[in-house]
């Protein structure tokens, strides 16, 4: 099913639309779930996408994304600024309030920003700051005027999730390791699961973690980071099995310190859109025992964002 995108807006080319008819899980997930990193996308008829954006999606509405909630199984979600937006959070804010509670919400903020705004995106249910260093996605903001930012959103409990590559983790360390709040890490830091899962790249990774315990990680996207494939391209019932070891290691390496996430509606993939009911069915090859599953579904995203 074809999903234009609304208003003025012509979507970018070659653009891969979100998968309308996800099948049910099998794997049944533990009362409570939180899918912890997923995106609304206008509609661009009510909530204009930004100027500066560096890509024009479908749109992905708050209604869609609490029927596909729903249909997987999770009671709660953690809504995170599209870049699509830019700093603009109406969208994000308009479905925090029709989630009624069930939701939280990572927002986008430059350095203007000021106490009132951070005081109304509290009270609506925001709980982080996202700041992106891939190049592909952002222009460059000064690491000056991100510190800024964080050292003002510390006082309201929020942390700051980062969004990078793997190559940049040594470049962007010194940063990351004063950031004055809990860090959250997109997907794992984008590791290359072709090489070796103890391999130096991802040790490092590992090493970051181990070594500042303010530091989270999502163990999201397989999609995103897999060589292999999904069942259907790869012809084996374990999807994206090239990135299990990779993110079974850090849940059970770092079990109070992971959360996970659909993506949900997957911006900018290139390849393939995924059957967001087998990315649940991917959760008990990372998390194996039904202990694992109550932190990184349950018990983790419920202490960083409702406690």
């Amino acid at each position: 099913m074809s999903k234009p995108t609304s208003g003025d807006f012509t979507k970018t080319a070659g653009w891969l639309d979100w998968y309308a008819g996800p099948s049910k899980p099998r794997f049944q997930l533990p009362p409570g779930s939180v899918d912890a990193h997923c995106h609304v996308f206008g509609p661009g008829g009510t909530f204009p996408y930004a100027p500066e954006r560096k890509y024009t999606p479908c749109d992905a509405s708050a209604e869609q994304l609490f029927a596909l909630r729903d249909h997987l199984g999770f009671e709660r979600n953690v809504i995170v600024q599209a870049t699509c937006h830019g700093a603009d959070n109406r969208a994000l804010v308009d479905a925090l309030h029709k989630a009624q509670g069930k939701a939280r919400g990572v927002a986008t903020v430059k350095r203007g920003v000021s106490d009132e705004e951070l005081q109304a995106l509290h009270a609506a249910g925001v709980r982080g700051v996202r700041f992106n260093f891939v190049k592909r996605l952002v222009d460059f903001t000064p690491r000056d005027e991100l510190m800024e930012i964080a050292s003002r959103i510390a006082p309201l409990g929020w942390h700051v999730v980062i969004y990078f590559e793997a190559v940049d983790l040594p470049e962007l360390w010194e940063f990351f390791t004063r950031l004055p709040t809990t860090v959250v890490v997109d997907h794992m830091g984008r590791p290359d699961v072709s090489k070796p899962v103890d391999g130096p790249e991802f040790e490092l990774f590992m090493k970051f973690m181990r070594e500042h315990d303010n530091v989270w990680s999502k163990v999201s996207c397989p999609e995103r980071l897999s060589v292999s494939g999904p069942p259907a391209l790869n012809g084996e019932d374990n999807p994206y099995r090239d990135v299990v070891p990779f993110a079974r290691k850090i849940v059970e390496t770092f079990p109070d310190r992971v959360l996970w996430g659909t993506d949900w509606p997957h911006p900018n993939l290139k390849d393939h859109m995924p059957d967001d009911g087998l990315l649940v069915d991917f959760i008990p090859h990372i998390a194996p025992t039904a202990q694992l599953q109550q932190k990184l579904l349950v018990d983790n995203p419920m202490r960083l964002y409702w406690s």
